[in-house]
């Protein structure tokens, strides 16, 4: 068996021969073991919170490069929040997606929008805020669900990255004469029984 390709964490290993090597310190270490469960959870927090905003940093490298320096479209950036260990924030075009760690094993992602002059476009309705919420598997493991499915940290950030971008869309201005030559198309379409609709 080739042990090069397997992910091994030998931290344990160390343990158990600490404890062989000195018995007395064991029941020390038996009593830190009644709040590893906790500890596990918020290792896990930072850790999948981290790995979203490794994700989230790359997809918004990509996507702001294919702007053309902005020229095409508005750029995202990516902020810390002084709240937790690894909350950030995504801003565009008025609105933040806040990715944090509100309570003990929940991942709180929720918009937030600044109205620009008062008013605020249509196309930035923003959902509602959705919680990743952490659960203690068999043998002490860490896992995250996502309404009640369990989910990986690249699932998260695609599908909320996706969306994002799409909530921050701003709406393209049709210039008159565009606007007079989709009249006449709409008019030529419903001539024919069809429709743009």
């Amino acid at each position: 068996m080739d042990t090069s390709k397997l992910n091994l964490n030998h931290g344990w290993i160390h343990e158990i021969a600490r404890a062989e090597a000195s018995p007395e310190a064991e029941a020390l270490y038996q009593l830190n073991q009644t709040t590893a469960p906790q500890q596990a959870i918020e290792e896990s927090t930072v850790d999948f919170l981290s790995d979203l905003r490794a994700y989230f940093q790359e997809y918004l490298r990509i996507f702001n490069s294919l702007s053309d320096a902005g020229r095409k479209y508005s750029e995202i950036k990516i902020f810390n929040l002084t709240q937790g260990a690894a909350d950030f924030m995504l801003y565009r075009n008025g609105i933040k997606l806040i990715v944090a760690n509100t309570t003990h094993g929940v991942i709180q992602i929720s918009y937030d929008k600044h109205m620009v002059g008062g008013t605020t476009p249509e196309s930035a309705l923003v959902p509602q805020s959705e919680e990743l919420l952490a659960q203690l598997g068999a043998f002490g493991t860490v896992y995250w669900t996502y309404r009640s499915e369990k989910v990986q940290s690249d699932q998260v950030a695609k599908h909320f990255f996706g969306e994002f971008t799409r909530i921050t869309r701003e709406q393209k201005k049709i210039k008159p004469n565009q606007k007079v030559l989709l009249e006449q198309i709409k008019a030529l379409l419903q001539e024919q029984g069809l429709g743009l609709e």
